[in-house]
């Protein structure tokens, strides 16, 4: 169950919704395969309505069933995919900010830099980069930590553009399934003998369906695609701002001079030595 708590912030709850959509599209068409073989529902608007899904998803086809499936799959994996990476814990991770802010103000640089090298988060990728390049100025690290911080940005980009891809491939196939039932209806209707009603219907029904599912599928696709547009921008946004921050903090901090070295307190149980006594002449 806390696996499953990410899933109920604001933007979780718009992908668990959708999830559960495919849930129940997926069990719609296994039962519409399982009753394929029954004998079909009585005439009338209620059995109408409720096999109104079933004759959709039968009528798409095997083929392309097939890639419309393999498409709604994929956007699912990559939503998921892009959700978890675009959680602000795999980017700006709590505690991280003042646990080395603190540091730093101790002056422990190399356990400043250990600290960021061990995270895998954002935030601490850029950290790194740009304190490898402190040493040649802050305006080195600067641009080193931007680098770094372009790169991770590109490579959510690049995700996130698969979703654009589905969203302009889901009318493309709609529009194919629409030109080869047409291509059936009019091979129907110029056959030379009387057209046969239920095979003129069939191949109609074939082309309204695989058009209907393809927007399905590209309208969440869009949805989705500006959603993480957005989240990516506002993320990698956070992190530059908050890693700038620290560069800076830490540049200025490694130019002060040192603090002189604390004393040394003495170990408990251990008296502390007495000063030898002034010795005598004749002594």
């Amino acid at each position: 169950m806390k696996r499953l708590l990410p899933l109920l912030v604001p933007g979780g709850r718009f992908l668990f919704g959708v999830l559960i959509a495919a849930a129940l599209v997926l069990a719609c068409a296994q039962l519409g395969l399982a009753q394929e073989g029954e004998a079909p529902a009585p005439a009338g608007p209620k059995g109408s309505d409720q096999n109104k899904m079933v004759f959709i998803l039968t009528s798409i086809g095997w083929v392309f069933g097939v890639i419309l499936l393999g498409c709604s799959v994929w956007l699912v994996a990559i939503c998921v995919l892009l959700f978890l990476d675009l959680r602000i814990q795999n980017a700006i991770p709590p505690g991280f900010v003042d646990e080395f802010t603190d540091i730093v103000n101790k002056r422990k640089f190399k356990e400043a830099y250990e600290m960021a090298r061990g995270d895998p988060s954002f935030l601490g990728r850029v950290l790194t980069s740009g304190m490898a390049r402190l040493q040649y100025g802050l305006e080195d690290a600067r641009e080193a930590s931007r680098n770094t911080l372009d790169s991770i940005k590109g490579d959510k980009d690049g995700k996130n553009n698969y979703t654009a891809v589905i969203a302009s491939m889901g009318p493309m196939l709609g529009l194919v399934g629409t030109v080869f039932g047409m291509i059936g209806a009019f091979m129907e209707l110029g056959s030379g003998s009387t057209p046969n009603p239920a095979k003129l219907a069939e191949n109609v029904a074939h082309a309204l369906s695989v058009t209907l599912v393809g927007i399905a599928i590209s309208v969440p696709a869009i949805a989705f695609n500006a959603f993480f547009r957005n989240r990516i921008n506002k993320i990698t946004m956070d992190v530059g701002h908050i890693a700038d921050d620290l560069l800076t903090q830490m540049y200025h901090n490694s130019k002060k001079p040192g603090a002189p070295p604390a004393p040394v307190a003495p170990a408990a149980g251990v008296a502390p030595a007495a000063p030898n006594p002034p010795q005598g002449r004749g002594a």
